[in-house]
């Protein structure tokens, strides 16, 4: 029987997360429909309808799934959290991503290393349930592309493949800092650069970096990141969550300045270092190796490509009841919904 089912996002960076699900309730007779706010607005996704709140309202979906920290909680439909990205730490976990903000009824889970904290909250608080499902936007990177990443590798010739992407948050990025070394190393056409930023960075610093597309570089959009994760051999980055995205394939990363580094990267803090880093990167001495396996498997064992499928049913076995009954909501979710509705102009009934 057909159902509909609503995709939620607020941010440009959201759609490749929520493509892949789009994909996999199309192949198994479902409807979908999607609803992009405040930065998502404009943006769409192959045979997936876009509607607004009044029509979101009216379709009274099945489910929603949320790549944002928040979703409108007088929707009908069961709540999902799908994230918008890895914990990466870049701030306390009680403001970051394990913050509980009581408009969820179920988190769909990418390992054990979110797993573990998010079942322990719910065990506390009552009023979710977790399922570890891994991450939708990681389909991709194992499943037939179509040869979009083989299209991104192919101009390198045979040459190593560093892809390049940094974080937005100013005090953390790697953008401004590494251009003149990254330029210079595309400059002396030993390696292929793919080269993109977060879709929040500068004009000024996408403008920079664009020029550098030449025969030794290419600039890579947003909707082509994960095909660019899949041509690369090495990343290179900061402390962004792409760097977890790309460790998921057993590939090493070079990260400048991490908040918190750890021993699956090649982590260094003088600028003038990068060939020496990308050096060792493409050569990982075997003790690398086994670290960045052992956390590529706390944050997402899976590699199969099936993680959209086990989010749907997760899903499906919440509404049947089978991951148990909750509490109510706190009153911080109550508070929370009244700014939302504020947020978003609408007073009108709830369709829960």
């Amino acid at each position: 029987m057909m159902a509909e089912y609503l995709l939620f996002a607020t941010e440009r960076y959201a759609l490749p997360i929520l493509a892949p699900l789009a994909q996999a309730l199309h192949a198994s007779g479902q409807s979908v429909s999607a609803w992009f706010a405040d930065g998502a607005a404009g943006g769409s996704l192959p045979g997936v309808p876009n509607v607004d709140l009044t029509q979101a309202l009216a379709l009274r979906p099945r489910a929603v799934f949320s790549a944002a920290n928040w979703v409108p909680p007088f929707i009908a439909g069961a709540k999902v959290q799908v994230f918008h990205g890895f914990n990466v730490q870049k701030r306390d976990s009680a403001r970051g991503h394990f913050r509980v903000r009581g408009l969820f009824d179920l988190y769909c889970t990418q390992g054990p290393a979110t797993t573990d904290p998010f079942r322990e909250l719910a065990a506390r608080q009552g009023h979710f349930a977790v399922a570890q499902t891994g991450w939708p936007k990681l389909d991709p990177l194992f499943r037939d592309d179509g040869g979009a990443s083989a299209a991104l590798r192919a101009p390198a010739a045979g040459r190593p493949v560093i892809l390049f992407g940094s974080t937005f948050t100013e005090r953390l990025s790697a953008a401004p800092h590494l251009y003149e070394h990254i330029a210079a190393d595309i400059a002396r056409g030993e390696r292929y650069w793919l080269l993109t930023l977060h879709p929040k960075c500068s004009e000024e610093m996408f403008a920079r970096y664009r020029a550098l597309a030449g025969d030794n570089a290419a600039f890579i959009e947003p909707e082509q990141v994960m095909a660019a994760q899949r041509a690369a051999d090495v990343l290179v980055s900061d402390t962004s969550s792409i760097v977890s995205e790309f460790v998921v394939q057993y590939k090493p990363v070079v990260t400048f300045r991490n908040r918190v580094p750890q021993p699956h990267m090649i982590d260094f803090d003088d600028a003038t270092q990068l060939p020496a880093m990308l050096d060792r990167a493409l050569s990982p001495e075997p003790a690398l190796v086994a670290q960045i396996q052992q956390y590529a498997d706390s944050i997402h064992p899976y590699r199969d490509g099936y993680s959209s499928e086990r989010v749907i049913a997760a899903t499906e076995d919440f509404l049947a009841g089978e991951l148990g009954t909750l509490k109510r909501k706190p009153f911080g979710a109550w508070t929370r919904g009244l700014q939302i509705r504020r947020d978003l102009g609408y007073w009108g009934p709830s369709k829960r």
